[in-house]
């Protein structure tokens, strides 16, 4: 498989991105888990083409807010309890892919506090544009 990053379609892009969003959402698929929240980190890389994201006048409007993550992300966890980190991976993924100026995306999403062993257990998705 081909990195994201060495893709010839994102060449020309610029790379935006949030890292270790924390947030609590209900999510899981056990009994216990859809009880309450659990802590979630969210990481999203956008890639926009160098036309589309490079400040002329350096003004906010001309490049992709970092807010646009946030809010998209926020607006899915607004939507209730999540069975699979693989959905809520594709739900913001596609959700980030309606930016006009949005070619690609990678977002990956990572549940810290399940096993006591490890780090974490995750999942990562990457869409680019036709």
């Amino acid at each position: 498989m081909l990195s994201s990053l060495s893709h010839p379609r994102l060449a020309d892009c610029r790379r935006l991105f949030l890292r270790n969003y924390e947030v609590m959402i209900n999510i899981g698929v056990h009994d216990f888990e859809k009880k309450g929240e659990q802590r979630v980190l969210i990481n999203v890389d956008l890639f926009i083409p160098l036309a589309e994201s490079t400040p002329k006048e350096d003004h906010l409007v001309e490049v992709v807010d970092y807010d646009f993550m946030r809010d998209t992300i926020a607006r899915r966890m607004a939507r209730g309890h999540i069975h699979l980190q693989e959905t809520l991976c594709d739900d913001v993924a596609r959700e980030m892919l309606t930016h006009p100026k949005v070619r690609a995306v990678r977002v990956s999403t990572e549940k810290p506090d399940v096993y006591p062993d490890c780090e974490s257990v995750g999942v990562e998705v990457i869409h680019i544009k036709e």
